[in-house]
């Protein structure tokens, strides 16, 4: 594979097969050019993935960094100042002995064209479960330092997350010292009223409590962003400008509520309360007592909806139901408030950790917008958070990140309502807007996510709204680089889209005449021309 910049410098990244990886990361040997500042796409780039190849003929995207200057033209023209955007890198960019770069060369290619393109940066997903794998304390950063090498060379910034928590896609658990302590002491991870353990993060019951070889996680937590810090000094503030620090299930704000919804597409229940681990049920029972009664701390809800059950098959989240008594208010403020504790916890964790670093600290929250539309909101509540129709519970959890001078993520920006299914009552857009009115009144900055890497219909327009008006935001993260991104039917559209952002101001006079308009048409035509043939 040739990847070449010809005009005032050139540079080649080497010339071997890209291996066709687990997921499916894209082939892009002697496919992929760059030639006059434009991404160009020769005649047969082949992606593997589930049985098909497919070709893409002479596809080539303008550069958007700037508008460059029409030779004698006096052009005025000015770049409209756009929202910065990062592209997610794969989950598994580094092996998981930490000693090599996955998918190098093609990461390679397409660090390239987002340059070009002219996105500011990628997103770095760095796994608790890789760096310190085999013994506490033993960390090994080597392959995501190659990775900020190799985005530092390219000239573009690095938003790294620290990934606290596991995944089965990629198959990446938490390390092996932790799940060995788990499995003597489950109790360290959350638990469903069924006694089933979630096994891909902490409970956030044992924050400060000694149960990792007589360290507490938070303890843990602070000795692994001190050696990120440390071993990634050259970085830090340059190329390296934010942070995400993982605060849950799937690096969320949460509790692990939906982790057993079915996949089938059909209607989702509310999911479940996760406050059955022996430290949770502790800490409750001791806080009924306080409030003066004791019986209310012996469990959860009796009346709640397994995983998978209409929210209204029991009695909690009906109108009129345990969710507006007493012993609701009760228990959902309690609950609520563990979760806002643990993002305290570690997020003023990392304000202290990278606060003299140069770099902003993001957290990331969900979007439980399934049932919105009823009066209890139960999606949001067994999550943790405590919103209902007469009650906001976004606005404490604004409040705290503004207490660390964090930045809040929320995924789910290119969701609209017109296209979730009648039957939950689900308002993406309406959830949306009032976690950012919360955030606008207590002054914290906000930074967006899409939700698929596939892609929904109407994505990209309902982006590009969430980022017009007043909700304008300073930084979105598009996930994520692989396969599908590179793909004919994904990446001309995501260049349009980065197009639009970016959209240039031009003088009456530079605007093109009717014959520059029409050459443009024919050979854009030409060039965009795609097929698709079966394996």
């Amino acid at each position: 594979m040739d990847v070449s910049v010809i005009g005032s410098s050139q540079a080649k990244l080497g010339a071997s097969e890209l291996a066709n990886r687990e997921h499916g990361f894209c082939n892009l040997k002697n496919n992929f050019r760059v030639l006059n500042d434009r991404v160009s796409f020769n005649r047969h780039i082949r992606w593997k993935k589930a049985g098909l190849s497919f070709t893409l003929r002479a596809l080539q995207t303008e550069p958007v960094e700037e508008e460059k200057k029409r030779s004698g033209s006096g052009t005025r023209s000015k770049t409209v100042d756009g929202v910065r955007l990062f592209v997610g890198l794969p989950l598994d960019a580094v092996s998981y002995d930490c000693n090599s770069i996955n998918h190098a060369r093609a990461i390679a290619a397409g660090l390239k064209a987002l340059k070009l393109l002219g996105v500011e940066g990628v997103e770095l997903p760095i796994w608790w479960g890789i760096v310190e794998k085999d013994a506490i304390g033993k960390y090994n950063w080597s392959g995501y330092l190659d990775i900020a090498e190799m985005v530092q060379k390219v000239g573009l910034k690095l938003h790294v997350t620290l990934c606290f928590h596991g995944s089965k896609k990629p198959n990446v658990p938490l390390p092996k010292w932790v799940s060995q302590i788990g499995e003597f002491q489950p109790s360290i991870y959350f638990t469903d009223k069924s006694g089933q353990h979630y096994k891909e993060c902490l409970s956030m019951a044992v924050d400060n409590l000694p149960v990792l070889d007589g360290k507490t996680p938070v303890q843990v937590y602070q000795s692994f962003c001190e050696s990120f810090k440390s071993s990634f000094s050259p970085f830090m503030g340059s190329t390296i400008t934010s942070i995400s620090m993982g605060l849950g299930p799937e690096g969320k704000l949460c509790y692990p509520s939906h982790h057993r919804l079915p996949s089938d597409g059909k209607t989702q229940g509310a999911g479940e309360f996760q406050c059955y681990d022996k430290n949770m049920l502790s800490i409750l029972k001791q806080h009924a007592e306080a409030s003066g009664n004791p019986l209310w701390g012996l469990g959860g809800p009796h009346d709640a909806p397994t995983y998978d059950q209409f929210p209204y098959s029991n009695g909690f989240f009906t109108d009129g139901g345990s969710w507006e008594s007493t012993y609701g208010d009760f228990f959902l403020s309690w609950y609520s408030n563990q979760l806002i504790t643990h993002g305290n916890n570690l997020l003023s964790l990392a304000s202290a950790t990278f606060g003299d670093s140069g770099v902003t600290i993001h957290g990331k929250i969900p979007l439980m917008h399934s049932w919105y539309g009823t009066r209890s909101h139960p999606s949001e509540l067994t999550a943790g958070f405590y919103n209902t129709a007469s009650r906001d519970g976004y606005e404490p959890v604004a409040e705290m990140f503004a207490r660390n001078s964090c930045k809040m993520i929320l995924p789910g920006m290119d969701l609209s309502d017109a296209n979730q299914p009648k039957e939950n009552h689900s308002s993406p857009e309406l959830l949306l807007a009032q976690i950012m009115a919360a955030c606008k009144k207590h002054g914290v900055r906000v930074s967006g996510q899409n939700s698929s890497e596939s892609g929904v219909p109407g994505g990209f327009e309902q982006i590009k709204k969430n980022l017009s008006g007043e909700n304008v935001l300073d930084l979105f993260t598009y996930h994520r680089m692989g396969a599908s991104f590179f793909s004919p039917e994904h990446f001309p559209s995501f260049t349009e889209f980065v197009r639009s952002l970016k959209q240039p101001e031009l003088h009456s006079d530079d605007l093109p005449t009717e014959e520059e308009e029409g050459a443009e048409s024919a050979v854009m035509s030409h060039e965009s021309s795609v097929t698709m043939q079966a394996a």
